[in-house]
């Protein structure tokens, strides 16, 4: 038997009144998802257990069959692991995204006008990230380069009882009340207010707003927390596995499961990502590996970003050029059985994520069911007729074992 889990990030939403009361996945053209949906077990599924913040670390952990509430350490850890930056028992990674922050005039307040300083790119970023470690750098402190936006900072010995606010989290709000609070918040605010002085006079950034793109003008830390330790999926589930994503995040996940990581050329996390090739790196996987997780991240980037036009697309491109893929290819195996889901939802209205049940699909080539007239999308979750999931790390047995336990 060949699993292939298919994760189309933030992907979940609500009605709109632009869209007649439809959500995005609704009004979006996705025959391929539909079809899966026509043919699959049907279910509702909670992946982030009642009391954590709905990230997509909790939520992708949860999927893997992990329960966060045993396993779960932050968010930064995951991140570190994919950016080969071995981390110490005594060790506090923190996610470092670049921001753009709007002040106003006297420059004594702000707001979050871009957790994503404009989607800056990995080579721009990388110069920033570079300079922000030799000026704000410690022999405890140091600073490592990421994908765009996203990158981390290690503080050796450093505090993680620290209250941090994700930065799309906090779009258009004054950043004074999501500083951070706690142990360690003096160390913590000082690198982000130093790192404003610096980001704002930078040459790149003098060439971004000369572009009319935003400037990262700001860092900002969150998501901080030591190592984990997991549990192999290989020992779990007692098959072999194999991950494509393009950001570091799922991939971390992926190495502390054991899985190969697969290099994929052009993917972003964005609307232009390279979701063929991720399709197909994964049905070439499978015929060396017995599973493999597919992440794209793009409808939950449009949904921070709060452009309904921008998730319809990214839905679309992931259903024809993902989904669309994966099912001509899987007529090559004899056996193969096709999990489909969003991690959590990213509501269009309020630019972040929930922590709702979610729609999901279990589609087995060989056991195929009758659902007529069903689509894939959230009206799912509200049918009598579907298999429930309270505790999200429980699917995974479900899927594989096909028992609830």
């Amino acid at each position: 038997m060949k699993y292939i889990v298919i994760i189309g990030d933030g992907m979940a939403d609500r009605p709109l009144k632009e869209l007649d009361g439809k959500t995005p996945l609704q009004k979006a053209f996705t025959p391929n998802m539909d079809k899966l949906a026509s043919g699959g077990i049907l279910g509702r599924v909670r992946t982030v257990p009642k009391g954590f913040h709905p990230g997509s670390d909790i939520a992708n952990l949860s999927i893997l069959g992990y329960d966060p509430q045993k396993n779960y350490t932050g968010r930064a850890p995951l991140e570190a692991a994919s950016m080969d930056v071995a981390l110490k028992d005594n060790d506090i990674a923190f996610r470092c995204n670049l921001v753009t922050l709007k002040f106003n005039k006297d420059k004594t307040s702000a707001i979050m006008e871009d957790y994503s300083g404009g989607h800056i790119t990995t080579n721009e970023a990388a110069i920033l990230i570079r300079d922000v470690n030799k000026e704000l750098g410690t022999p405890d402190i140091k600073f490592y380069p990421g994908i765009s936006y996203r990158h981390l900072m290690v503080w050796s010995g450093g505090e993680s009882e620290i209250e941090c606010s994700p930065p799309h989290d906090i779009l258009g709000k004054d950043i004074a009340d999501y500083l951070p609070v706690g142990s360690g918040e003096d160390v913590i605010r000082g690198l982000m207010m130093n790192s404003v002085d610096m980001l704002e006079s930078h040459d790149i950034n003098k060439e971004r707003r000369n572009k009319g793109e935003n400037p990262a003008n700001s860092i900002w830390l969150w998501g901080q927390g030591k190592k984990p330790v997991l549990p192999k999926f290989r020992e779990k589930y007692g098959v072999s596995g194999a991950m494509v994503s393009a950001v570091d995040l799922t991939k971390g996940l992926g190495i502390y499961a054991g899985f190969e990581i697969l290099q994929v050329p052009g993917v972003t996390g964005w609307l232009d990502t390279n979701y063929a090739g991720k399709a197909e790196a994964a049905l070439k996987a499978l015929e060396k590996v017995d599973f493999v997780y597919i992440h794209v991240e793009a409808p939950d980037e449009a949904g921070h970003s709060g452009n309904y036009k921008d998730k319809i697309k990214a839905i679309e491109d992931f259903d024809a050029l993902v989904v669309g893929a994966v099912l001509k290819g899987i007529e090559k195996f004899k056996e193969c059985r096709i999990l489909l889901m969003p991690d959590h939802p990213t509501p269009i209205e309020i630019r972040t994520h929930t922590g709702d049940p979610v729609p999901f699909v279990i589609f087995d080539n060989k056991h195929k069911r009758k659902n007529e007239g069903v689509s894939y999308d959230e009206s799912i979750t509200e049918r009598k007729d579907i298999t429930v999931i309270e505790e999200g790390h429980k699917l995974m047995d479900y899927f594989i074992k096909g028992v609830l336990v």
